[in-house]
């Protein structure tokens, strides 16, 4: 693979076949660390120098060095491969396409960090896909929680109440559930804790898909829909990045109103695709405007 232009094209491809599709099937031989969950939806493709790395919407991040030898290859399902099976070193799989790459010298996995979290300030909740969750504790973490002020949206993504939904499930959840990304998490009674936990949990243990019949195919009805319309009100699916994390989420102005608690202005993110987003979210301007 060419130096610079070659990684930069591998990564354009990537992120437009992989971004927003759910995981069917990993395997990487000589992985070091934990593999991806299958279910789980691809939320970035980046690259610094020639480390290509994948991130799944849980914050496992698939880091391949690629150093002189390593490519990174897209086949249809069925399109026969262009090098040895014996060359591969991890192949993802989603419904439309298998990324393949070969004679990457070093494939790992790790967790993104959030920057936003001290080492002090507590250990993990339970896991909502575990079906031994104690899911009481986390109901109790979410009803004592100590900024009442956070948006719920940025809440569902702190890994001290509860992990597991990462963020294409939190905007699948709040969908299901008619909430604003905008709802305050002090504003939720008892029973809107013990619901949306519930709802989380259904969702993830039944691998990802939306609880509610009228998702897509790809059995979300809301995540990289922005611009289009909505399955059950049909108004304007939006994207709009929130939080400390400024990491997308996806919701329908129309029928996500409880709990809405938006600033008085605010900007929409329309773009097609969550790739698109991502691009235009990395352009050297957007960092100024954000300041």
């Amino acid at each position: 693979m060419a130096e610079g232009d070659g990684v930069n094209r591998a990564t354009s491809a990537l992120r437009t076949a992989l971004v927003g599709h759910r995981l069917r099937r990993f395997e990487a031989p000589r992985l070091m660390g934990p593999p991806p969950d299958l279910g789980r939806v691809v939320e970035s493709v980046t690259h610094h120098g020639r480390h290509l790395r994948i991130r799944w919407d849980d914050d496992l991040v698939l880091d391949t060095h690629l150093k002189m030898s390593g490519i990174w290859d897209l086949y249809r399902p069925g399109q026969q491969w262009r090098k040895s099976h014996r060359n591969m070193c991890v192949l993802i799989e989603t419904d439309d396409w298998t990324a393949v790459c070969y004679n990457a010298p070093v494939v790992e996995t790790y967790r993104a960090p959030d920057r936003t979290r001290h080492p002090a300030m507590g250990r993990l909740g339970p896991n909502l896909r575990d079906p031994a969750a104690k899911l009481g504790i986390a109901v109790e973490r979410l009803m004592g929680y100590p900024d009442p002020e956070a948006y719920l949206a940025e809440v569902l993504l702190d890994q001290r109440v509860f992990y597991g939904v990462g963020n294409v499930y939190r905007s699948e959840v709040l969908w299901a559930l008619q909430v604003s990304p905008w709802a305050h998490v002090g504003e939720l009674d008892e029973y809107g804790a013990e619901t949306l936990i519930e709802t989380a949990a259904t969702m993830l243990r039944s691998g990802g898909e939306c609880v509610s019949a009228l998702a897509a195919r790809d059995g979300l009805a809301v995540y990289g829909r922005n611009g289009q319309g909505c399955l059950r009100c049909r108004d304007t699916i939006r994207a709009h990045r929130i939080g400390h994390l400024a990491r997308s989420v996806y919701w329908c102005d129309g029928c996500q109103t409880y709990l809405d608690s938006r600033p008085i202005v605010t900007v929409d993110e329309m773009d097609p695709h969550p790739a698109v987003a991502q691009y235009l979210a990395e352009l050297p301007w957007r960092d100024q405007d954000a300041g």
